[in-house]
């Protein structure tokens, strides 16, 4: 039998021993055995720079890691000991304004992601419209916020939390994103704002922001009732301005009262980092402003958390002085070059069909499945994971459009060209073999999440 020592010199105990899954461990392990044990489990995780589903950034400079990692230790919250990482927030905060054409001083804040930056400027949105209703003495019991079946989920935890009716408005095979006609039957005296979408997560293109703007400008003029816009740019914040400069969709518009973007996508920032944006210092509710003295100083917190990592904040500031707008602009482009490229390769097999083929969109590609075939979407999808690796989601489309399917191949920084041409090799392999098969695979169906990384 070996020394006791065997397991030490040779390997670990957990070659032959399960790992702790269910009660708190008695004792402990070496530090090198622990993360061995770690990253045995996550060597059997899909590979992030195959996951073509996920909007989340993947990969940073070096430059950018070092200051992530030399800077986890660092509560951000704690501005009284770390008053730099504050100022460095509220220079990113302005940065945005100025990227978003804010018309004055403004006021904003990080956050988690666009999750939490969602959650708050709808909240701000929920209390200005009761400030306006208690000053004209009406009721305030019965707010409502109108969006399209195309948003992320979060606003409709959002209306579920802090009760507030949802009115959404359906969609339709074609017609994937919302504009003044949709939401004009269901804005009245009680809607605290439009929430307006650019680049969903699910063709990755934008609601027309500037129509319903127009429409809620009429509506204030006809009957004094001033609903204003939120933008969730989750996706589109750190895309249109680069890629589409002359659309206008931010603060250039009257109603955009606030925008929410994810540094985690493409600010090219690893998660989790977001950002809110008010148009002016006065859009942002007083009353979701808190001040607490017990770090040290007297503080203004405007979140739903508290302790968290300057690393992010940091990151961030990182990438706005190392690229710049023409460095956003050159990658952005390269996206949207690649993203062209698979999208003109899928079409020329005239297997698939491109969802809003030439329109403003994220840097992605949407297809479907042209003609009649034995198989589905999802079983491309499974088929081109299990041949290939890559994680390209399928996933049904939300009401009125469920029964329309659709695949999402999303390009980001980390594609090449020549990772691309691979991708459009595989998909064209995938195909071919379900189709000598002539069926669908006999596993159990199940929808892929689309909307990750808020």
């Amino acid at each position: 039998m070996p020394g006791d020592n065997a397991e030490s010199l040779f390997g670990n105990r957990f070659l032959t021993q399960e790992v702790p899954t269910e009660s708190f461990p008695d004792g402990g392990m070496p530090p090198t055995d622990a993360m061995r044990l770690v990253a045995e489990d996550l060597a059997l995780e899909g590979d992030p720079q195959r996951n073509l589903a996920t909007f989340v950034t993947t990969w940073m400079e070096p430059e950018a890691q070092r200051i992530i990692a030399e800077n986890l230790h660092r509560n951000f919250i704690d501005h009284a000991e770390y008053p730099i990482s504050a100022d460095i927030e509220q220079r990113c905060v302005r940065m945005l304004a100025d990227l978003y054409n804010a018309p004055g001083p403004t006021t904003g804040a990080r956050t988690q992601g666009s999750s939490e930056a969602i959650m708050l400027g709808a909240l701000s949105l929920k209390w200005k419209w009761r400030q306006r209703r208690e000053a004209a003495g009406k009721p305030v019991d019965r707010p409502n916020l109108v969006f399209g079946n195309d948003v992320h989920v979060v606003w409709d935890k959002f209306c579920r939390y802090f009760d507030v009716e949802p009115r959404t408005v359906p969609l339709r095979e074609g017609k994937y994103v919302i504009g003044a006609e949709d939401i004009e039957p269901h804005v009245d005296e009680n809607t605290i704002g439009v929430a307006a979408v650019l680049g969903t997560t699910f063709t990755g293109h934008a609601d027309d922001i500037g129509g319903i703007n127009s429409f809620l400008l009429e509506l204030k003029e006809r009957e004094g009732i001033d609903v204003p816009i939120h933008v969730d740019g989750a996706s589109g914040g750190f895309v249109w301005p680069f890629l589409y400069p002359d659309s206008v969709w931010d603060f250039r518009l009257e109603q955009v009262r606030s925008i929410n973007v994810s540094g985690h996508k493409f600010g090219l920032v690893y998660p989790g980092i977001g950002w809110l944006v008010f148009r002016e210092t006065d859009d942002l509710a007083p009353d979701l402003v808190f001040e607490e003295n017990y770090l040290g100083k007297t503080d203004a917190t405007f979140t739903l958390n508290f302790s968290t990592g300057a690393s992010m904040v940091l990151a961030q500031y990182y990438n706005f002085v190392r690229y710049g707008r023409e460095g956003y602009g050159y990658i952005m482009a390269g996206m949207r070059e690649n993203a062209r490229i698979l999208a003109e390769g899928l079409k020329a097999t005239g297997d698939f069909d491109l969802i809003g083929e030439g329109e403003e969109q994220l840097p992605l590609v949407a297809f479907r499945l042209a003609g009649d075939r034995n198989f589905d979407e999802f079983d491309l999808a499974w088929q081109l994971s299990a041949e290939r690796g890559w994680m390209v989601p399928a996933y049904t489309m939300p009401p009125d459009a469920e029964e329309v399917k659709l695949m999402r191949a999303l390009v980001k920084q980390t594609l090449s060209r020549e990772q691309i041409n691979r991708l459009l090799e595989d998909i064209k392999t995938a195909h071919a073999t379900l189709t000598e098969k002539g069926g669908t695979h006999p596993r159990e169906r199940r929808q892929t999440k689309t909307g990750i990384g808020y």
